[in-house]
């Protein structure tokens, strides 16, 4: 067996050399080869074909050394990558969450570390989105610039649901603010740069590179900790690296403009490269309602539910009434009095099936169609099942806070 060249047969034709010609030879060939790329570099740099700029210095030789010049020949190199973190970096952030140690010491100590974005400055105050959980559970929040200092910071508001806080700090600390970009335009394929502060600020402003590996991911989140999920969040997916400390940092696209807002990781043994943002275009909304108001004002309907998928048969038979063609939709258990569920004339057991004509599957599916496609004040058309007869009402959307 021998190996594919088409060169192989000719050279064995040929007489060998000695291994003492062939070592200088190749050295040779090494050496005339670096010295046409060093004096190359200057040129292919000022033809534009190399993202390389050089500067070179003379120094003269000390007195009694001889009269030879020594030239230094710095390479600043410049790319695309390089200029959108020099456009971003300086507004990612750490976000330093402090904690009283117990009940009876008071003394405070960092419970823990994430990342923040400094999106806006205005007048004395500036603002700062981070994660929900980077700042849960806080008695004080503090901010690390990228100087090393740390600056006291005002939480605004903050929602679990969407895993987004708001931070204020005095403008006089801040030099740059992140641009937002339009994550709805983001592609599979395109690159991406995550900035953050991984493993705590000792790695503050560290840089990955990756891709956009997915968008329009859902990922079930249990908020309350039941082991059943409340909420599906939407979010971006990249294989920049994404760890502990990243969260609440700053996802942005080759522009340098901020496209997602880091989360989280899917950290199991068999997974790698899995890293998760919020897109910027589902934050923005949730960002303005906590900057301005101090919570999210989502719509509100007045009761308590449970997807048919957890009730027993026996439930859904003898309690409910369902026809057996009916497997998905929405329980109510209860009805507060005066919500817009009791004056649209909802009832204890009917069962939700479709919102404004769209099939409902689950509280999930009912949740992601209230708070993302209603608005307070709107009016929404209700269709159950009331002891296995379908019905249909309108229901006026009232405010409720988060």
């Amino acid at each position: 067996m021998g190996y594919y060249d088409e060169e192989y047969e000719r050279r064995e034709g040929k007489p060998k050399k000695s291994r003492g010609s062939w070592f200088f030879s190749a050295l040779a060939g090494a050496v005339i080869g670096a010295l046409i790329i060093l004096f190359s570099i200057p040129t292919l740099s000022r033809m534009n074909i190399i993202p390389y700029q050089t500067t070179i210095t003379e120094q003269e030789s000390q007195p009694g050394l001889g009269g030879n010049v020594q030239q230094t020949v710095a390479v600043d190199v410049t790319t695309d990558v390089t200029k959108a973190v020099d456009k971003v970096s300086e507004a990612v952030v750490g976000v330093v969450n402090i904690q009283q140690s117990d009940f009876w010491n008071e003394e405070k100590a960092d419970a823990g570390t994430g990342s923040g974005v400094i999106y806006k400055k205005a007048g004395d105050r500036s603002f700062v989105v981070t994660n929900h959980h980077v700042i849960n559970g806080a008695n004080q929040i503090e901010i690390s610039m990228t100087d090393g200092s740390r600056v006291p910071a005002r939480v605004l508001g903050s929602d679990a649901l969407t895993d987004l806080a708001v931070l204020e700090i005095a403008s006089e600390h801040v030099s740059k603010v992140a641009e937002f970009g339009d994550s709805d335009a983001v592609k599979p394929g395109e690159p991406v740069i995550a900035i953050g502060n991984p493993l705590g600020l000792q790695f503050s402003g560290s840089v990955t590179q990756g891709i956009i590996s997915g968008t329009n991911r859902v990922v079930p989140q249990d908020l309350n900790g039941d082991g059943t999920a409340d909420w599906q969040s939407e979010v971006i997916q990249t294989d920049a690296a994404i760890n502990p400390g990243n969260s609440g940092g700053a996802l942005v696209n080759i522009a340098g403009k901020l496209i997602g807002i880091n989360s989280m990781k899917i950290a199991q043994e068999a997974v790698e490269g899995i890293g998760l943002a919020i897109p910027v275009n589902i934050a923005r909304p949730i960002i303005d309602d906590l900057e301005k108001f101090g919570e999210v004002q989502r719509p509100y309907m007045g009761v308590s539910l449970q997807s048919i998928s957890e009730i027993s048969g026996y439930h859904l038979r003898e309690t409910l009434k369902l026809p057996k063609d009916i497997v998905e939709g929405v329980a109510v258990l209860g009805v507060e009095p005066l919500s817009p569920a009791a004056q649209a004339g909802l009832k204890e057991f009917d069962v939700i099936v479709e919102l404004d004509g769209q099939k409902i599957r689950d509280v999930i599916d009912l949740r992601k169609h209230l708070y993302t496609k209603k608005n307070v004040g709107e009016t929404m058309e209700v269709t159950f099942y009331r002891q296995g007869t379908k019905k249909t009402v309108n229901l006026k959307l009232t405010e409720e806070t988060f």
